[in-house]
């Protein structure tokens, strides 16, 4: 009798959690409107929970150590972003106006090319061509640098700023603050007779989540910072825009390097005339592909995360189309957890008679 129950118990805890995991998803997609603060505040203190942890450590109350943290971080980041978004703001005015010039130049030296192919492709209109390049190009490429400007200035309403600025604050104190109570009360309600195997998966999600989000956050922050630093030393106009939104998406596996490589090198062929300039543009981005193959992202993420990178774009994808910029906060953790999930069902199915037939 106790033998035939317990496949049954077992069915049944499994339509529990699948049933718990389907309203999670669906209460996360109905509330995701509201969930950007909250998820923000999480996110922050998670990654700060080690700094408050080390202060604790020396003997300082942990209010006091949290609220020391995020003054000091309110203290180093609100002018570093001021700053940046002025220095974004101004660089996009520029692109905006160099628009016009820069795509004159760039087909004039594209025009032997285009004279060229119209020779090898007689049906080929060259000056269609150039009509193209000259009128919608320059229209697309206005319509970005002002869409991206109203962004930069205006457009973070859409993300509910005034929310973001009241709300993650708040849920920042006191995730930091009570981050240990949150995971012993966590623990306890875990089920007895898996807590051991559900403390061994989350500590292995820890050590991802830690990994990849506060590792690549750090490549982030200093690719974009060399890759300015390099682009505007080399004298290329848009080099900090450039440099800075190359960094930001660099936590997308090849996006960002790829991206900032080609851009760059088209503002450089059509600022430049001679090809030293635009050579120097391409060595930058070689000597930071370079800086964050050997170095960055070995040292700081390290090469046991797990996370391959096109589970990762797939993630962000996903998650960018299912809930937008909540989506895209979320990506990454769910498919830490996923993964480790998988790689754990993956062992038990090994072990299992399903696999050993026995």
């Amino acid at each position: 009798m106790m033998t035939a129950d317990k496949p049954l118990t077992a069915n049944r805890n499994w339509m529990f959690w699948l049933a718990l995991f389907i309203l999670f998803c669906y209460g996360l997609y109905i509330l995701r409107s509201v969930l950007l603060p909250f998820v923000a505040g999480i996110i922050i203190g998670y990654l700060l929970d080690p700094w408050v942890r080390k202060i604790n450590k020396w003997g300082m109350n942990r209010t006091l150590a949290t609220f020391l943290v995020l003054l000091a971080l309110v203290l180093i980041i609100v002018p570093s972003v001021i700053l940046l978004l002025g220095v974004i703001n101004d660089q996009i005015t520029r692109f905006i106006s160099v628009v016009p010039e820069y795509l004159a130049s760039l087909t004039q030296k594209l025009e032997p090319w285009i004279n060229d192919l119209q020779k090898n492709i007689p049906a080929l209109d060259a000056d269609k061509v150039k009509s193209y390049l000259k009128s919608n190009m320059a229209n697309n490429l206005k319509l970005f640098g002002k869409v991206l400007q109203g962004v930069i200035t205006s457009g973070f309403a859409l993300m509910n700023i005034i929310s973001l600025l009241l709300i993650t604050p708040v849920v920042a104190f006191y995730m930091l603050r009570d981050w240990d109570g949150f995971i012993k009360k966590i623990d306890s309600l875990l089920p007895r007779k898996s807590k051991k195997s559900i403390r061994i998966q989350a500590k292995e999600i820890d050590r991802t989540l830690a990994g990849f989000i506060r590792g690549q956050l750090s490549v982030c922050i200093l690719l974009g910072t060399f890759y300015s630093a390099g682009l505007y030393f080399v004298g290329l106009e848009l080099g900090v825009l450039i440099g800075f939104i190359a960094g930001v998406i660099s936590f997308i596996p090849y996006v960002g390097s790829i991206t900032g490589f080609l851009v760059s090198l088209g503002v450089a062929f059509a600022q430049f005339d001679s090809l030293g300039p635009i050579a120097q543009v391409v060595g930058v981005f070689v000597v930071g592909q370079f800086l964050e193959g050997n170095f960055l992202t070995p040292k700081l993420v390290g090469d046991s995360v797990g996370l391959h990178p096109v589970w990762i774009m797939f993630a962000l994808l996903a998650g960018g189309v299912l809930l937008g910029f909540l989506g895209l906060m979320i990506a990454v953790p769910l498919a830490a957890i996923i993964g480790v999930l998988i790689r754990h069902a993956i062992e038990n199915y090994k072990h299992s008679s399903l696999y050993l037939e026995d």
